[in-house]
Protein backbone atom coordinates (compact mmCIF):
# COMPACT_ATOMS: atom_id res chain seq x y z
CA UNK A 1 0.00 0.00 0.00
CA UNK A 2 1.39 3.97 -1.00
CA UNK A 3 2.21 5.79 1.75
CA UNK A 4 -0.39 8.81 -0.21
CA UNK A 5 -3.49 7.96 -0.51
CA UNK A 6 -5.61 10.00 -2.16
CA UNK A 7 -9.04 8.36 -0.77
CA UNK A 8 -8.27 10.30 2.12
CA UNK A 9 -9.66 13.62 2.99
CA UNK A 10 -6.49 16.25 3.87
CA UNK A 11 -8.26 16.80 6.93
CA UNK A 12 -8.16 13.13 8.49
CA UNK A 13 -5.82 12.43 11.14
CA UNK A 14 -2.81 9.19 10.58
CA UNK A 15 -1.28 8.15 13.68
CA UNK A 16 2.64 7.01 13.52
CA UNK A 17 2.60 5.16 16.38
CA UNK A 18 4.80 2.43 18.44
CA UNK A 19 3.83 -0.18 20.54
CA UNK A 20 5.69 0.18 24.15
CA UNK A 21 7.49 -2.10 26.81
CA UNK A 22 3.73 -2.29 28.95
CA UNK A 23 1.97 -3.43 25.00
CA UNK A 24 0.56 -0.42 24.71
CA UNK A 25 0.14 1.35 21.99
CA UNK A 26 1.75 5.23 21.56
CA UNK A 27 2.08 7.66 19.58
CA UNK A 28 1.64 10.95 17.88
CA UNK A 29 -0.62 12.23 15.24
CA UNK A 30 -0.77 14.07 12.20
CA UNK A 31 -2.93 15.35 8.77
CA UNK A 32 -2.69 12.13 6.37
CA UNK A 33 -1.59 15.05 3.87
CA UNK A 34 1.25 15.89 5.55
CA UNK A 35 2.66 12.08 6.09
CA UNK A 36 4.97 12.02 3.22
CA UNK A 37 7.00 15.28 4.22
CA UNK A 38 7.37 13.16 7.43
CA UNK A 39 8.08 9.34 5.81
CA UNK A 40 12.13 10.03 6.11
CA UNK A 41 12.53 11.74 9.50
CA UNK A 42 9.40 10.59 11.29
CA UNK A 43 8.40 12.51 14.27
CA UNK A 44 10.14 13.62 17.48
CA UNK A 45 9.72 10.69 20.25
CA UNK A 46 11.30 11.01 23.57
CA UNK A 47 13.22 7.54 25.72
CA UNK A 48 10.93 8.30 28.73
CA UNK A 49 7.91 7.24 27.32
CA UNK A 50 9.54 3.74 27.20
CA UNK A 51 9.58 4.01 30.86
CA UNK A 52 5.15 4.58 31.05
CA UNK A 53 3.65 1.93 32.51
CA UNK A 54 0.28 0.33 31.77
CA UNK A 55 -1.22 1.71 34.77
CA UNK A 56 -0.39 5.40 34.12
CA UNK A 57 2.42 6.69 35.92
CA UNK A 58 6.21 6.75 35.11
CA UNK A 59 8.54 3.88 36.35
CA UNK A 60 10.78 5.60 38.97
CA UNK A 61 13.84 4.78 38.98
CA UNK A 62 14.41 4.20 35.20
CA UNK A 63 17.21 4.17 32.94
CA UNK A 64 16.28 7.00 30.26
CA UNK A 65 16.04 9.91 32.56
CA UNK A 66 14.82 13.04 31.06
CA UNK A 67 17.58 13.43 28.28
CA UNK A 68 17.61 12.39 24.91
CA UNK A 69 15.95 12.23 21.79
CA UNK A 70 14.86 9.96 19.42
CA UNK A 71 12.05 10.02 16.46
CA UNK A 72 9.33 7.55 15.51
CA UNK A 73 10.33 6.31 11.93
CA UNK A 74 6.99 5.23 10.12
CA UNK A 75 7.09 1.82 8.19
CA UNK A 76 5.33 2.67 4.98
CA UNK A 77 3.98 -1.23 4.78
CA UNK A 78 2.57 -1.47 8.02
CA UNK A 79 -0.11 2.00 6.98
CA UNK A 80 -3.69 0.40 7.88
CA UNK A 81 -6.82 2.13 7.30
CA UNK A 82 -10.26 1.17 8.54
CA UNK A 83 -13.18 3.46 7.44
CA UNK A 84 -15.40 4.78 9.94
CA UNK A 85 -19.05 3.94 11.03
CA UNK A 86 -22.18 5.87 11.37
CA UNK A 87 -24.34 4.45 14.30
CA UNK A 88 -27.79 3.40 12.91
CA UNK A 89 -29.84 3.94 16.43
CA UNK A 90 -33.20 5.39 15.66
CA UNK A 91 -32.77 9.17 15.84
CA UNK A 92 -28.79 8.80 16.01
CA UNK A 93 -26.46 11.20 14.20
CA UNK A 94 -23.28 10.18 15.81
CA UNK A 95 -20.27 9.13 13.43
CA UNK A 96 -17.11 8.01 13.71
CA UNK A 97 -13.97 9.21 11.95
CA UNK A 98 -11.59 6.31 9.84
CA UNK A 99 -8.73 4.71 11.90
CA UNK A 100 -5.44 5.54 10.19
CA UNK A 101 -1.89 4.65 11.33
CA UNK A 102 1.36 3.69 10.54
CA UNK A 103 3.90 1.33 13.21
CA UNK A 104 7.45 3.16 13.38
CA UNK A 105 10.64 1.59 14.40
CA UNK A 106 11.79 4.12 17.07
CA UNK A 107 15.37 5.22 15.85
CA UNK A 108 18.07 8.21 17.14
CA UNK A 109 17.80 11.16 14.88
CA UNK A 110 20.30 10.37 12.75
CA UNK A 111 18.41 7.25 12.07
CA UNK A 112 19.98 4.44 13.87
CA UNK A 113 18.38 2.01 15.55
CA UNK A 114 17.00 2.76 19.01
CA UNK A 115 18.79 -0.66 21.28
CA UNK A 116 15.03 -0.29 23.43
CA UNK A 117 13.18 -0.56 19.95
CA UNK A 118 10.68 -3.75 20.06
CA UNK A 119 10.88 -4.02 16.43
CA UNK A 120 14.29 -3.63 16.07
CA UNK A 121 14.37 -6.30 18.71
CA UNK A 122 12.54 -8.84 16.83
CA UNK A 123 14.42 -8.01 13.31
CA UNK A 124 17.45 -8.78 15.03
CA UNK A 125 16.54 -11.96 16.10
CA UNK A 126 15.53 -13.31 12.89
CA UNK A 127 18.40 -11.67 11.33
CA UNK A 128 20.39 -14.13 13.46
CA UNK A 129 17.99 -17.14 12.64
CA UNK A 130 18.68 -16.61 8.88
CA UNK A 131 22.91 -15.66 8.98
CA UNK A 132 23.77 -18.78 11.46
CA UNK A 133 21.36 -21.34 10.05
CA UNK A 134 19.83 -20.15 6.56
CA UNK A 135 15.81 -20.29 8.38
CA UNK A 136 12.82 -18.05 8.43
CA UNK A 137 9.80 -17.80 10.49
CA UNK A 138 6.21 -17.72 10.03
CA UNK A 139 3.78 -17.07 12.92
CA UNK A 140 0.31 -16.52 14.18
CA UNK A 141 -0.90 -15.11 16.98
CA UNK A 142 -4.28 -15.90 18.07
CA UNK A 143 -6.49 -13.39 20.56
CA UNK A 144 -8.67 -13.54 23.50
CA UNK A 145 -10.35 -10.75 24.49
CA UNK A 146 -13.43 -9.88 25.91
CA UNK A 147 -16.90 -7.72 25.80
CA UNK A 148 -16.83 -5.70 29.46
CA UNK A 149 -20.83 -5.85 29.14
CA UNK A 150 -23.35 -6.02 32.36
CA UNK A 151 -25.82 -8.48 30.30
CA UNK A 152 -25.92 -12.27 31.49
CA UNK A 153 -23.88 -14.46 29.37
CA UNK A 154 -25.11 -16.79 27.04
CA UNK A 155 -23.41 -20.33 27.03
CA UNK A 156 -19.78 -20.81 26.41
CA UNK A 157 -18.98 -21.12 22.58
CA UNK A 158 -21.90 -21.35 21.07
CA UNK A 159 -23.49 -19.44 18.57
CA UNK A 160 -25.72 -17.76 20.80
CA UNK A 161 -22.88 -16.52 21.83
CA UNK A 162 -21.96 -14.96 18.88
CA UNK A 163 -24.99 -13.90 17.54
CA UNK A 164 -25.99 -11.95 20.46
CA UNK A 165 -23.31 -10.11 20.26
CA UNK A 166 -23.71 -8.89 16.55
CA UNK A 167 -23.40 -6.59 14.51
CA UNK A 168 -20.09 -6.71 16.36
CA UNK A 169 -18.34 -9.87 15.00
CA UNK A 170 -19.05 -8.81 11.65
CA UNK A 171 -17.57 -5.33 11.66
CA UNK A 172 -14.57 -6.68 13.50
CA UNK A 173 -13.83 -9.25 10.85
CA UNK A 174 -14.35 -6.58 7.77
CA UNK A 175 -12.32 -4.11 9.63
CA UNK A 176 -9.31 -6.58 10.37
CA UNK A 177 -9.89 -7.60 6.82
CA UNK A 178 -9.73 -4.05 5.46
CA UNK A 179 -6.61 -3.39 8.08
CA UNK A 180 -5.30 -6.38 5.79
CA UNK A 181 -4.59 -8.53 9.00
CA UNK A 182 -6.38 -11.92 7.04
CA UNK A 183 -7.93 -12.70 9.98
CA UNK A 184 -9.76 -16.69 9.59
CA UNK A 185 -12.44 -16.97 11.89
CA UNK A 186 -14.27 -15.69 14.94
CA UNK A 187 -15.53 -17.45 17.92
CA UNK A 188 -17.32 -17.53 21.00
CA UNK A 189 -15.07 -18.65 24.05
CA UNK A 190 -15.59 -20.20 27.31
CA UNK A 191 -15.37 -17.37 29.49
CA UNK A 192 -18.12 -14.98 29.57
CA UNK A 193 -18.58 -12.48 26.87
CA UNK A 194 -15.24 -13.82 25.24
CA UNK A 195 -14.26 -14.26 21.76
CA UNK A 196 -10.69 -15.45 19.82
CA UNK A 197 -9.58 -14.44 16.35
CA UNK A 198 -7.06 -17.04 14.62
CA UNK A 199 -5.39 -14.85 12.25
CA UNK A 200 -3.36 -16.07 9.24
CA UNK A 201 0.62 -16.77 9.37
CA UNK A 202 2.93 -14.06 7.94
CA UNK A 203 6.45 -13.50 7.74
CA UNK A 204 8.31 -12.97 11.41
CA UNK A 205 8.20 -9.05 11.59
CA UNK A 206 4.45 -8.88 9.78
CA UNK A 207 2.60 -11.24 12.40
CA UNK A 208 4.00 -9.37 15.16
CA UNK A 209 2.48 -5.87 13.49
CA UNK A 210 -0.88 -7.47 12.82
CA UNK A 211 -0.68 -8.35 16.59
CA UNK A 212 -0.98 -4.81 17.57
CA UNK A 213 -2.97 -3.70 14.83
CA UNK A 214 -5.47 -6.34 15.53
CA UNK A 215 -5.85 -5.55 19.23
CA UNK A 216 -6.17 -1.74 18.15
CA UNK A 217 -8.82 -2.79 15.86
CA UNK A 218 -10.81 -4.49 17.86
CA UNK A 219 -10.88 -2.23 20.28
CA UNK A 220 -11.92 0.35 17.48
CA UNK A 221 -14.82 -1.30 16.39
CA UNK A 222 -15.78 -2.26 19.64
CA UNK A 223 -15.50 1.75 20.41
CA UNK A 224 -17.83 2.70 17.50
CA UNK A 225 -20.35 0.32 18.84
CA UNK A 226 -20.39 1.86 22.23
CA UNK A 227 -18.34 -1.35 23.54
CA UNK A 228 -15.25 -1.81 25.48
CA UNK A 229 -13.16 -4.90 24.33
CA UNK A 230 -10.27 -5.97 26.81
CA UNK A 231 -7.12 -8.12 26.24
CA UNK A 232 -6.77 -8.17 30.21
CA UNK A 233 -4.89 -11.89 30.75
CA UNK A 234 -7.09 -12.38 34.04
CA UNK A 235 -10.57 -10.74 34.10
CA UNK A 236 -11.97 -12.87 36.68
CA UNK A 237 -10.19 -15.09 39.47
CA UNK A 238 -12.40 -17.63 39.35
CA UNK A 239 -12.67 -17.78 35.69
CA UNK A 240 -10.74 -18.65 32.25
CA UNK A 241 -8.43 -16.10 31.12
CA UNK A 242 -7.34 -14.09 27.67
CA UNK A 243 -4.54 -15.74 26.56
CA UNK A 244 -2.35 -15.26 23.14
CA UNK A 245 -0.94 -18.32 21.03
CA UNK A 246 1.87 -18.09 19.23
CA UNK A 247 1.93 -20.22 16.39
CA UNK A 248 5.43 -21.32 14.91
CA UNK A 249 6.73 -22.66 11.85
CA UNK A 250 10.32 -22.42 10.99
CA UNK A 251 11.43 -22.85 7.02
CA UNK A 252 14.36 -23.48 4.95
CA UNK A 253 15.51 -21.25 1.54
CA UNK A 254 13.54 -22.84 -0.19
CA UNK A 255 10.66 -22.11 2.36
CA UNK A 256 9.84 -25.62 3.08
CA UNK A 257 9.35 -26.31 6.76
CA UNK A 258 12.13 -27.61 8.83
CA UNK A 259 10.02 -28.99 12.28
CA UNK A 260 8.28 -32.01 9.77
CA UNK A 261 9.75 -35.18 9.63
CA UNK A 262 6.79 -38.26 9.35
CA UNK A 263 9.43 -40.93 10.71
CA UNK A 264 9.57 -38.77 14.06
CA UNK A 265 7.34 -38.91 17.09
CA UNK A 266 4.48 -36.52 16.36
CA UNK A 267 6.23 -36.13 13.14
CA UNK A 268 8.69 -33.52 14.96
CA UNK A 269 11.89 -33.15 13.32
CA UNK A 270 15.08 -33.38 14.78
CA UNK A 271 15.86 -29.73 14.09
CA UNK A 272 12.26 -29.16 15.34
CA UNK A 273 12.94 -30.83 18.67
CA UNK A 274 15.83 -29.22 19.16
CA UNK A 275 13.86 -25.39 18.21
CA UNK A 276 11.26 -26.37 20.96
CA UNK A 277 13.66 -27.69 23.60
CA UNK A 278 15.35 -24.13 23.59
CA UNK A 279 12.25 -22.66 24.29
CA UNK A 280 11.51 -24.98 27.05
CA UNK A 281 15.16 -24.59 28.59
CA UNK A 282 13.98 -21.02 28.88
CA UNK A 283 10.38 -21.05 29.64
CA UNK A 284 10.95 -19.61 33.14
CA UNK A 285 12.82 -16.39 31.66
CA UNK A 286 10.94 -16.22 28.52
CA UNK A 287 7.41 -15.88 31.22
CA UNK A 288 8.76 -12.54 32.33
CA UNK A 289 8.69 -11.13 28.68
CA UNK A 290 5.63 -13.06 27.19
CA UNK A 291 3.64 -12.95 30.28
CA UNK A 292 4.50 -9.86 31.94
CA UNK A 293 1.48 -8.60 34.09
CA UNK A 294 0.82 -9.13 37.84
CA UNK A 295 -2.11 -11.20 36.74
CA UNK A 296 -0.77 -12.99 33.81
CA UNK A 297 0.67 -15.84 36.32
CA UNK A 298 -2.64 -16.53 37.70
CA UNK A 299 -3.53 -17.47 34.51
CA UNK A 300 -1.25 -19.70 33.82
CA UNK A 301 -2.35 -22.77 36.06
CA UNK A 302 -3.64 -26.63 35.81
CA UNK A 303 -6.68 -26.78 34.27
CA UNK A 304 -7.27 -22.86 33.47
CA UNK A 305 -7.12 -24.25 29.53
CA UNK A 306 -3.66 -22.14 29.62
CA UNK A 307 0.07 -23.61 29.85
CA UNK A 308 -0.08 -25.75 32.96
CA UNK A 309 3.36 -27.12 32.81
CA UNK A 310 6.56 -26.53 31.02
CA UNK A 311 6.95 -29.42 28.77
CA UNK A 312 6.11 -30.86 24.97
CA UNK A 313 2.98 -32.43 24.00
CA UNK A 314 1.04 -33.31 21.28
CA UNK A 315 -2.69 -32.26 21.10
CA UNK A 316 -2.48 -31.13 24.86
CA UNK A 317 -3.18 -27.96 26.02
CA UNK A 318 -1.98 -28.14 29.32
CA UNK A 319 1.40 -27.65 27.65
CA UNK A 320 3.78 -24.73 26.94
CA UNK A 321 4.49 -25.88 23.81
CA UNK A 322 1.64 -27.88 21.98
CA UNK A 323 1.84 -29.86 18.67
CA UNK A 324 -1.33 -29.29 16.96
CA UNK A 325 -3.31 -32.10 15.08
CA UNK A 326 -2.43 -32.78 11.43
CA UNK A 327 -5.34 -32.92 9.39
CA UNK A 328 -5.30 -35.09 6.32
CA UNK A 329 -9.01 -34.82 5.82
CA UNK A 330 -10.38 -32.71 2.55
CA UNK A 331 -6.67 -32.76 1.46
CA UNK A 332 -4.51 -31.71 3.97
CA UNK A 333 -0.98 -31.81 3.57
CA UNK A 334 0.66 -32.71 6.79
CA UNK A 335 4.08 -30.81 5.94
CA UNK A 336 2.50 -27.95 5.42
CA UNK A 337 0.30 -28.22 8.69
CA UNK A 338 2.75 -28.94 11.61
CA UNK A 339 3.94 -26.06 13.67
CA UNK A 340 4.97 -25.57 17.62
CA UNK A 341 1.96 -23.52 19.43
CA UNK A 342 3.19 -21.86 22.13
CA UNK A 343 0.37 -20.89 25.22
CA UNK A 344 2.46 -18.75 27.51
CA UNK A 345 1.66 -15.51 26.14
CA UNK A 346 -0.76 -12.82 26.90
CA UNK A 347 -1.99 -9.18 25.91
CA UNK A 348 0.39 -7.58 28.39
CA UNK A 349 3.20 -8.22 26.12
CA UNK A 350 4.46 -6.42 23.61
CA UNK A 351 4.38 -8.87 20.22
CA UNK A 352 7.56 -8.14 18.74
CA UNK A 353 9.57 -8.73 22.45
CA UNK A 354 7.81 -11.83 23.05
CA UNK A 355 8.39 -13.40 19.57
CA UNK A 356 11.62 -11.93 19.42
CA UNK A 357 12.37 -13.79 22.87
CA UNK A 358 11.06 -17.17 21.55
CA UNK A 359 13.18 -17.24 17.92
CA UNK A 360 16.62 -16.45 20.52
CA UNK A 361 15.42 -19.07 22.68
CA UNK A 362 14.69 -21.37 19.76
CA UNK A 363 18.27 -20.48 18.32
CA UNK A 364 19.79 -21.78 21.43
CA UNK A 365 18.56 -24.87 21.31
CA UNK A 366 19.72 -25.29 17.80
CA UNK A 367 22.95 -23.90 18.77
CA UNK A 368 23.69 -26.57 21.50
CA UNK A 369 21.65 -29.16 19.52
CA UNK A 370 19.44 -30.16 22.75
CA UNK A 371 17.89 -33.98 22.32
CA UNK A 372 14.21 -33.54 21.73
CA UNK A 373 12.01 -33.45 24.69
CA UNK A 374 9.17 -36.30 26.01
CA UNK A 375 6.21 -35.72 24.16
CA UNK A 376 4.08 -35.82 26.96
CA UNK A 377 0.76 -38.04 26.11
CA UNK A 378 -1.72 -37.30 29.19
CA UNK A 379 -2.58 -34.52 31.67
CA UNK A 380 0.55 -33.21 33.16
CA UNK A 381 -1.21 -32.60 36.52
CA UNK A 382 -1.75 -36.35 36.36
CA UNK A 383 1.75 -37.62 36.63
CA UNK A 384 3.60 -39.10 39.59
CA UNK A 385 7.02 -36.97 40.45
CA UNK A 386 9.30 -40.19 38.61
CA UNK A 387 6.81 -39.09 35.58
CA UNK A 388 6.94 -35.72 35.68
CA UNK A 389 11.12 -36.03 35.97
CA UNK A 390 11.14 -38.32 32.87
CA UNK A 391 8.70 -36.03 31.12
CA UNK A 392 10.79 -32.95 31.67
CA UNK A 393 7.74 -31.35 33.19
CA UNK A 394 8.57 -28.51 35.32
CA UNK A 395 5.93 -25.15 36.45
CA UNK A 396 5.94 -21.72 35.34
CA UNK A 397 6.72 -19.01 37.61
CA UNK A 398 3.81 -18.95 39.74
CA UNK A 399 4.46 -14.53 40.10
CA UNK A 400 5.97 -11.62 37.58
CA UNK A 401 8.07 -11.04 40.93
CA UNK A 402 9.38 -14.94 40.07
CA UNK A 403 9.18 -14.42 36.17
CA UNK A 404 11.76 -11.72 36.93
CA UNK A 405 13.80 -13.75 38.91
CA UNK A 406 14.06 -16.49 36.29
CA UNK A 407 15.15 -13.85 34.31
CA UNK A 408 17.38 -12.42 35.93
CA UNK A 409 19.14 -15.74 36.70
CA UNK A 410 19.20 -16.57 33.04
CA UNK A 411 22.32 -15.46 32.11
CA UNK A 412 21.88 -16.51 28.37
CA UNK A 413 17.86 -14.87 28.18
CA UNK A 414 19.78 -11.67 29.75
CA UNK A 415 22.12 -11.18 27.32
CA UNK A 416 19.49 -11.28 24.69
CA UNK A 417 18.56 -7.93 25.95
CA UNK A 418 20.86 -4.98 25.03
CA UNK A 419 21.63 -3.68 29.08
CA UNK A 420 19.49 -0.49 28.58
CA UNK A 421 16.35 -2.52 27.61
CA UNK A 422 16.84 -4.82 30.58
CA UNK A 423 16.90 -2.23 32.70
CA UNK A 424 14.42 -0.33 31.38
CA UNK A 425 11.75 -3.10 30.99
CA UNK A 426 12.53 -4.74 34.69
CA UNK A 427 12.01 -1.02 36.22
CA UNK A 428 8.58 -0.94 34.58
CA UNK A 429 7.52 -4.25 35.51
CA UNK A 430 8.83 -3.25 39.57
CA UNK A 431 6.42 -0.14 39.21
CA UNK A 432 3.54 -1.98 38.26
CA UNK A 433 4.56 -4.34 40.96
CA UNK A 434 4.23 -1.74 43.24
CA UNK A 435 1.38 -0.25 41.97
CA UNK A 436 -0.32 -3.27 42.88
CA UNK A 437 1.05 -4.64 45.97
CA UNK A 438 -2.09 -3.61 48.30
CA UNK A 439 -4.39 -5.34 46.02
CA UNK A 440 -6.13 -8.56 45.91
CA UNK A 441 -6.34 -10.38 43.02
CA UNK A 442 -9.76 -9.22 41.88
CA UNK A 443 -8.76 -5.75 42.35
CA UNK A 444 -5.82 -6.62 40.03
CA UNK A 445 -7.59 -7.96 37.23
CA UNK A 446 -10.71 -4.76 37.32
CA UNK A 447 -7.07 -2.52 37.20
CA UNK A 448 -5.67 -4.38 34.07
CA UNK A 449 -8.95 -5.04 32.55
CA UNK A 450 -9.10 -1.07 32.04
CA UNK A 451 -5.48 -1.08 30.79
CA UNK A 452 -5.90 -3.64 28.26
Amino acid sequence: MSAHDPGASSGDLIALVCCDLGAIVRGRSLFASQLDAHLGAGVGWVPANHALTPLGPIAEPNPYGSTGDLRLLPDPDTRVRVEGSVDGGPGSKSCHSALELLLCDIVHTDGAPWECCPRHFLRDALERLEHEFDLHLTASFEHEFQLLLDAPPELPFSLRAQRAAEPFPSDVMRALAQARVQPERFFAEFADHQFEIPVAPAAGTTSADRAVILREVVREVARQHALRASFVPLLDPNAAGNGVHIHLDVLDSAGRSILYDPQRPACLSELGGRFAAGILRHAGALSALTAPSPVSAARLRPHRWSAGAVCLAERNREALLRIPPLVSLGGGDPARQLHLEYRAADAAANPHIALGAIVRAGIEGLNAKLDTPPILDRDPAQLDPVEAERFGVDALPASLEDSLQALAQDDTARAWMPALLYDGYVSLKRAELAAVADMDLAQRCRRYAHAY
